[in-house]
């Protein structure tokens, strides 16, 4: 408890007086649209950020939890994508007046479900293209464009993005994802700030193999 304020993940806005971060969860309206608690966006509202996302498609976009999504990402959808296995890739069928019917999905690139994990921090104007799976604690570079999955605790940065090095060793990444801190209660993440915020990542790794 700070400031005599327990952490909620049902308001929309986390920092008193300022309405240009939220947390998401609260204010989704789209049922194919999830995410977990404590999530934030560097913006006023989140939605317009997932873009080519029609329900005939039926894919769904999927964040975690404590996820961190700076101002300007994208999260492009599998509406995005056109028929590429005929002549020509123009969506005739998706505009008035052409004679065409939807092609089949299996004519289609779907991609599937687009999935971050937990504790993601995706950095300003990246674009997550669709169908791609995000591990836990990974970073996204700034303005870097994600088509392929990215394993967890690894950063990436580039246009396509490129793995630039994991984050921590084997062993303390074994750790984190077996502990899952994300999904204990709200007072044993406070109690775990210390180790989750510790540079001494030889101690954290001690503290971590102790919860076990």
């Amino acid at each position: 408890m700070k400031n005599g304020k327990t952490p909620d993940p049902n308001v929309i806005y986390p920092i008193t007086g300022y309405d240009k971060e939220i947390y998401v969860k609260p204010t989704i309206t789209n049922p194919n649209i999830i995410v977990g608690e404590f999530t934030y966006i560097a913006d006023s509202e989140f939605e317009s950020h997932v873009t080519h996302h029609y329900e005939w498609n039926g894919d769904r976009l999927i964040i975690g939890k404590f996820c961190q999504i700076a101002a300007g990402v994208e999260f492009v959808m599998n509406g995005a994508n056109h028929q590429m296995n005929a002549v020509s890739t123009f969506p005739f069928y998706a505009l008035e007046g052409w004679n065409m019917n939807p092609p089949a999905q299996a004519d289609l690139p779907l991609k599937g479900d687009t999935v971050i994990d937990n504790d993601v921090w995706i950095g300003q104007n990246a674009v997550i293209l669709p169908g791609v799976h995000i591990g836990d604690g990974a970073i996204i570079g700034a303005n870097s464009v994600v088509g392929s999955d990215i394993e967890p605790y690894t950063i990436v940065i580039g246009n396509p993005a490129m793995v630039l090095r994991k984050r921590f060793d084997d062993e303390l990444i074994d750790l984190l994802l077996k502990i899952k801190w994300w999904d204990r209660r709200i007072d044993e993440i406070n109690s775990l700030i210390p180790i989750l915020t510790c540079s001494d990542l030889e101690e954290v790794k001690k503290e971590l193999r102790a919860l076990r």
